[in-house]
Parts: C-alpha cells; structure tokens; sequence
C-alpha cells in the first residue's frame, strides 16, 4: 500500500465517526387538515436519525378524540381526530416518548373554509397555538375601522377632498362629488387589491400629490365656466381612480385576510367613506360653529365662506402638494 493510501485511509477512519454523529438538518414535519366539520386528519413524518422508539406523538387539544390508533410506519404516521368544539385558540403539541432530539418541527395547518397557517418552532420548542378562526363580522369590523384610520390619516386624500368641497361649493354638489370619487377608488382598490391590475407605488403616490396641485390649481384661477367648475364629479371620479391605487398600497402592506375577501374590501371602503363624510361634516360643524363665534360670519352663508377661502386655500394647498409631488418623484431616483 502506498503512502497516498496510507493517508486517505486515515482520513476515512477520522471522518466516519463524524459522519456518523452528525445531526439530520430536516425538521418534523406534522399536516394537520380538517377533513370535515371538527373532524382533522394528522399526518406527521420523521427524520430517519430520530430513533424508532423515540417517534413522537402528535396530540390535539383535550376536546379531540382520537378516532382510531395512528396508523404508518417509522417515518410516516397518520391520525384521525373528531373535535367537540373549534380548535381556535387551542394548542397543538409533540410529545417525543424518550428525549427531544433537538430538531425542528414544521406544522401546516388547514381548515376547510380554506386558511392555511405554517410554522416552523425552534428545537426547544414542542407547543403551538392554533390562530383564532376567520369570523366575517370580526373582518368587517377590522377592515371598515382600516378605512377610517387610513383616510383620517392620508393628509393628501384629505387635501383632495378639501378642494372637492371648495368646488362644489353647495352641499348637493359636495355630496355627489365625494360620492362620485368613492365610488371611482372603490373600482381601482378591488383591482388592485385582488391583482388584477398592477401598478407601481411611487408613480401613483406621485400622481396623487399631482393630481392635488391641478385642482387647486383650477380653485386659483377660479373660471367658472370651464369643465372642472361645471361637473366636478368629473374630476372626483377620475382622480379618484387614481387614489384608489393608493389605498390598495396600503391594504397590500396590511394584507387581506384568507377567506371573506369581498368582505374585507367593501367594509374598507366603507370605512374610507364614513371617514370622508365624518371630515365634512366636521368642516361643516366648524362652519356654523364660526358662525356664533365670529360677528363677521354671522352674515355670510355657507357658499359665501367658501368663496371667500377658496383662493388663499388654494394657494397654500397648491403650495404643499407640489412639495410633494417633487419629493415624490426624487425619490424615484434615491
């Protein structure tokens, strides 16, 4: 035997002890599935390094019975379990006979409306609790109160709407057009949101700032006879496809939840409404409020006032709107 032999013998011999002790990098992996109401079929396999006498157990809450004994070999075990009540909440967990093998477990959970969870526990880890189940008035409630919060935030929706209400200038008008942009951002929210059309978000962020800056543009010059004062729902419902990109933006960071999809998108939308309205009507309410306060807007009425702020508005938000269109589409380049 030559020297060269000699050598990768010794290495062999060195290495076989590490190969045999080194550890299987794949983790326990347990499918939970609801197979019909309250009834779940679990199946777990298990890395071939955990001993045979050391296959875990996969057990369900206190208020499953098992329906027959797991059936399956060492690697691969099935169970059947039938549930008095809804697992929300409940915890599912692994019970190894011996010792916990220090491996990782992946657990896939699905019900039969269609959620589906996956979690990956940590080794020291053998306990995972089971989210509480998609309920449509909870969605409804979550989402429509999403909606508020965001247009009562969006200080550029809500400088958009400031100039919808300087055009309109009387409250039948007012109430169409925010009624018409509504139901514009409506269309493109549910596009959006759903995927159907894709859009870039900076562009449409900068689109809406722009969009800002023409109609208090139009405020400014203030030429009654052109088609922005005559119908300005016009200009609601074509901007307001724009600023529907917007707020699917933003229910795209928040996400939209697994079933009761059109739920969730109606009672945003709802939410963005009332948010709308609730801010005009607090100008409103500011207006009279004026009115006792002021003695010079004891004589005016509510069509007097708006003309009278209408330009200095539009100037100042002409003014921030630009600063953010500008803003906007610099960070295009940052």
């Amino acid at each position: 035997m030559t020297r060269t032999s000699w050598i990768v013998g010794a290495l062999v011999l060195l290495l076989l002890p590490a190969a045999a002790s080194a550890h299987d990098t794949r983790p326990l992996y347990v499918e939970i599935s609801e197979r019909d109401g309250q009834v779940f079929s679990v199946m777990w396999k298990v890395p071939i390094t955990v001993a045979v006498t050391n296959v875990p157990d996969i057990r369900l809450p206190e208020s499953c019975d098992a329906v027959a004994p797991p059936t399956g070999g060492k690697t691969t075990r099935r169970q059947t379990y039938r549930c008095a009540t809804d697992l929300s909440n409940d915890a599912v967990s692994i019970h190894y006979p011996r010792y916990n093998p220090s491996i990782s477990s992946l657990i896939h959970f699905t019900r039969l409306s269609g959620e589906t969870y996956s979690v990956v526990l940590s080794p020291d880890k053998s306990v995972w609790q089971i989210p509480e189940k998609e309920q449509i008035w909870k969605i409804a409630r979550e989402y429509m109160a999403l909606g508020i919060k965001h247009i009562w935030q969006g200080y550029d929706h809500l400088l958009f709407i400031v100039c919808l209400v300087l055009l309109s200038g009387t409250f039948k008008r007012i109430l169409v057009t925010v009624t018409g942009f509504t139901v514009a951002h409506s269309i493109t929210l549910a596009l959006a949101a759903l995927e159907v059309v894709k859009v870039s978000v900076a562009p449409v962020e900068a689109s809406i700032a722009l969009s800002i800056v023409f109609v208090a543009m139009e405020l400014a010059r203030d030429k009654r006879h052109t088609l922005t004062w005559r119908y300005p729902i016009a200009v609601s419902s074509t901007f307001g496809l724009l600023h529907g990109f917007g707020f699917a933006a933003v229910l795209t960071e928040i996400g939209l939840p697994q079933t009761e999809i059109p739920t969730a998108l109606l009672f945003f939308n709802i939410g963005v409404e009332i948010g709308q309205i609730a801010f005009v009507i607090a100008a409103i309410a500011l207006f009279f409020a004026g009115k006792r306060v002021a003695p010079v807007l004891r004589d005016m009425t509510f069509d007097q006032v708006l003309g009278r702020t209408q330009r200095p508005a539009a100037y100042i938000v002409g003014v921030l709107a630009l600063f953010w269109t500008i803003d906007r589409v610099a960070a295009f380049y940052a």
